[in-house]
Order: structure tokens, then C-alpha cells, then sequence
């Protein structure tokens, strides 16, 4: 009989960790911020509910990505005897049940010569990777971007693809069948490309169409969604969101705005999409996508123009789209027809995107303190958790434990 529970036991075990969820790339495996795990933690503080925190993890708002056992996270350092915006930048592995560092690998060196000047909100390492079973591919804007295995040893890196950053790197790659796509939406070019995710080639690359407004600049993550069997690549920029082929570059349809530097990631759900326009005053635009060409006349379903986020990427849990602006804002939004069910200061600065499980939403505020509310159509606050440590990264999920980066350590939070 105990042998039998043994392996009961044993079976199960496997059965979980078969199921796990990767946390591989920014915002979660679906790109949206959902995840799957049950029981993640609702309350903690610097000291309570803390499996471990591990310092010298270097300087990045990326957020860690996770694969089995194993995390992984861009940083850069600075250079011995460099100058202020002189950086090493590399990526780093963690052992994910103590903390310990596995391996870091140099990919690039942001010297004197290349070294562009960053906002005060930024890093030298924003951009979250991604990792699949085999590979991660680590992203720094024009200092690089590259492929290495989970070894650590290096596929293939490119420098080549330069532009002029405004402000520093920030948005995220993804990956669509078998090729790593991002947009470099610099100050005076702006464009899009999609490289062979093994060999680094470039498979396409497209410039912005002309826009009237004078700032190109934007920071923004696509997002891949399929319509009618068709996949598509959604890609914000100045004044416009494009939505390619990707596998040719064609432009399917596009929708434009009044908006620069862009920084939250589009989402999809409910048959829109929804589109944070940022600088000057940001709006909230809910596209239908089912259309080809020019659909800023016809695809709009709905749209909002107040305390819209700047920087954090929206969510949706069951009917309902949520926003938190950059000054604590948060919106609960019928995501079909925009109609508003409440509006609530919670408190700080946002930069970090929301997460959500269970019927649960994770607010990360810029001084390490968490807000957890009940999704539903009735502001419900659950908790308030203080780090006391400065992050604008966005959460992790690892089983179900959370990963919170700060400025000075990453911890794990069961």
C-alpha cells in the first residue's frame, strides 16, 4: 500500500510539473498578463512570505522570464573605469528554487561611442526577453540583440540594426512561428523588422508610413493575434497601429491616432483591440480589427479619453477591460461597450503592467507597493503589500510564486 501511495504521489508530482506554465516572455505565455497558476500569493512584505531575494542582479526594468526551472533576465552593469552611460549588457540565469546564480554572458558593450542618454524612468536593459525549451532571445533596442542557448553560449547577435533612441530601449520582441519580430520607433526613423529567430537573417523590415506628428519615437511591444485563421502581428508607433503579415510584411490594416511615444502593448479580447494612444493626453480607442486598409473611419467601437495609462498595458478579466493610469487611476471598463462601472485612486506611480489569476488583479506600483483587488464590477481591494524598494518592472509568475524585480534585488514570493 505504500509503495502504491508512493507512486501515486510520484505520478502527481510529474502530472504538475507537466503542466506548469512557462512564464517565457512579457506579460505571460498569451502576451496578456493572465496566468493559469492557482494560489499565488496575496499578501507578503520585504520579509513575510518571501522564499528568497537575491542582490547583484545588475540594472534593467526587463522583467524575468521563466522556463521550467531556470529564470532568466537581462541587466547591464557598468563598465570598470567607463563612463556614466558606459554598460556591459548581458544576460543573466537563475537557479528558480534558491536564487543562485547559474551563468551571466556578455552579449554587447554599450561604450562612449554608441551610448545614447535614457529618461530617468529608463534603463540600459528594459526590453524582456524570451526563452523557449532551447533558446532565449535577449533584446537591448540599437545595442544589440541576440540568441543564446540555455547554456548560455551564444547563437547569434547582431549590432547592425541602428537607430536613434529617444529616451533609451523599451519595447519587447516577440516571436511568430520562425521569426523574432520588434519595432525601432527612433526619433528620426522609425520602422519595424522581423529577423530569422535562428539564424539572426533578416527576413523583412518596413519604415513607419508618414505621420503628422513631429515626434516618431514610441517604445511599444507587439502583440500577435489570428483572425479568421490569419495571423497577425499588431504594431503600435506614433500616431498609428499597423497590423502585418508575418511572414511577408504586408500591411493588413491600420488604424491611426493622435499619440507619440507609446509604451503599453495592445491586447485583444472580445473580438477588439484596445489601443492606448500616450503623449500628450492618452486615449483609449476599441478597434475592430476585422478589416483590410484604412479602418480609422470604420472600426472604431468605442473610446475613452481620461485617465488613460501612459506606460502600463491594460487587462481584461471576463467581460471586463481594466486600465491604471500612471498616477494610480484605475478604471474598470465594459470591454464591449466602454461603459465605465467605477474609477478609483490607488494610490503611487504606475509603470508596471498588471497581472491577473484566479479572479484576482496585481497592481505594481513604482514604490514596490502591490495592490490586489477582486475583479468584478465593484471596486473590492484585497490587499496592500510594501517592498520599500523603487520597480517598474512588471510581475513573473513562477508555479505559483510571483517574481517582483527591484532596484535592488529580485525576490521570489510564495
Amino acid at each position: 500500500m505504500s509503495i502504491r501511495i508512493m507512486l501515486c504521489c510520484l505520478m502527481g508530482a510529474v502530472a504538475c510539473t507537466a503542466q506548469a506554465e512557462n512564464w517565457n516572455r512579457f506579460r505571460g505565455p498569451e502576451g496578456n498578463g493572465h496566468t493559469s497558476a492557482v494560489g499565488l500569493p496575496v499578501t507578503w512584505s520585504s520579509t513575510e512570505n518571501v522564499v528568497w531575494k537575491v542582490a547583484d542582479i545588475g540594472e534593467g526594468w526587463s522583467s524575468p522570464v521563466v522556463w521550467e526551472d531556470r529564470i532568466y533576465l537581462t541587466t547591464a552593469r557598468s563598465i570598470s573605469g567607463g563612463e556614466m552611460n558606459e554598460r556591459n549588457l548581458s544576460v543573466l540565469c537563475l537557479d528558480a528554487a534558491s536564487g543562485k546564480k547559474l551563468w551571466e554572458q556578455l552579449l554587447f558593450e554599450e561604450t562612449k561611442e554608441i551610448s545614447q542618454r535614457i529618461h530617468p524612468k529608463n534603463s540600459h536593459a528594459s526590453p524582456t526577453p524570451i526563452v523557449d525549451g532551447s533558446h532565449i532571445w535577449a533584446h537591448f533596442g540599437t545595442h544589440g540583440t541576440a540568441c543564446v542557448a540555455l547554456d548560455g553560449s551564444i547563437v547569434w547577435k547582431r549590432n547592425d540594426i541602428t537607430y536613434k533612441m529617444q529616451h533609451g530601449n523599451g519595447g519587447s520582441p516577440v516571436i511568430v512561428d520562425d521569426i523574432l519580430f520588434f519595432s525601432c520607433d527612433g526619433s528620426e526613423r522609425a520602422f519595424v523588422i522581423a529577423l530569422d529567430k535562428m539564424t539572426g537573417k533578416t527576413r523583412w523590415e518596413k519604415d513607419r508610413p508618414p505621420v503628422t506628428n513631429p515626434r516618431k519615437f514610441s517604445f511599444t511591444t507587439p502583440t500577435v493575434i489570428e483572425i479568421d485563421g490569419q495571423r497577425q502581428i499588431l504594431s503600435q508607433g506614433s500616431d498609428i497601429i499597423t497590423a502585418f503579415d508575418p511572414q511577408t510584411g504586408d500591411e493588413l490594416w491600420w488604424f491611426n491616432y493622435d499619440g507619440y511615444s507609446v509604451i503599453p502593448k495592445p491586447i485583444y479580447d472580445h473580438g477588439l483591440v484596445f489601443v492606448c494612444t500616450s503623449y500628450n493626453e492618452s486615449k483609449l480607442h476599441a478597434v475592430d480589427p476585422r478589416g483590410r486598409g484604412n479602418l480609422t473611419a470604420t472600426g472604431e467601437a468605442w473610446k475613452y479619453p481620461k485617465n488613460i495609462p501612459h506606460t502600463p498595458s491594460l487587462i481584461t478579466v471576463g467581460d471586463e477591460l481594466y486600465a491604471v493610469s500612471d498616477r494610480g487611476i484605475a478604471t474598470c471598463f465594459d470591454a464591449k461597450t466602454g461603459k465605465v462601472h467605477w474609477e478609483k485612486r490607488i494610490e503611487g506611480n504606475y509603470s508596471a503592467s498588471p497581472i491577473a489569476s484566479e479572479g484576482k488583479i496585481y497592481f505594481l506600483a513604482e514604490d514596490g507597493t502591490a495592490t490586489v483587488i477582486q475583479a468584478g464590477t465593484e471596486y473590492k481591494e484585497l490587499a496592500k503589500n510594501e517592498l520599500g524598494e523603487r520597480t517598474l518592472a512588471s510581475f513573473a509568475v513562477i508555479g505559483d510564486d510571483l517574481l517582483i524585480r527591484t532596484a535592488e534585488h529580485l525576490y521570489r514570493i510564495k
